[in-house]
């Protein structure tokens, strides 16, 4: 299915609850793309992983990625966003991934 993929900026993927992880060359990219220190950054938009091997953005009660909104806005971060986000969904994907994303053409729960 991957190979007909084209993302169309849904958002489903970023609705998705799970770590996005982040490196610190993505960390000062995004700190710096928002104006922040990288300690601000770091303590308002980030958790420690439960394998405590990195960080990972944080997200809304939903589950949703903290810099996702609803349309037009979308990824607030787009420009730099992580890339594990950038490689959604040829490198990274969940479980019924091709049922949530209207990239594939064949979405069900829109």
């Amino acid at each position: 299915m991957e190979q007909n993929f084209k993302c169309v900026r849904c958002g489903n993927c970023c609705k998705w609850s799970g770590y996005v992880r982040i490196s610190q060359n993505e960390i000062n990219l995004i700190a710096d793309y928002l104006d922040m220190t990288i300690d601000n950054f770091i303590d308002k938009y980030t958790r420690l992983t439960s394998d405590r091997r990195g960080l990972s953005l944080i997200e809304n009660p939903d589950g949703s990625c903290i810099f996702y909104k609803e349309s037009p806005s979308g990824c607030e971060i787009n420009d730099v966003k992580p890339i594990q986000c950038r490689n959604f969904p040829f490198i990274w994907n969940f479980e019924g991934w091709e049922k949530e994303c209207r990239g594939t053409g064949g979405i069900v729960n829109c």
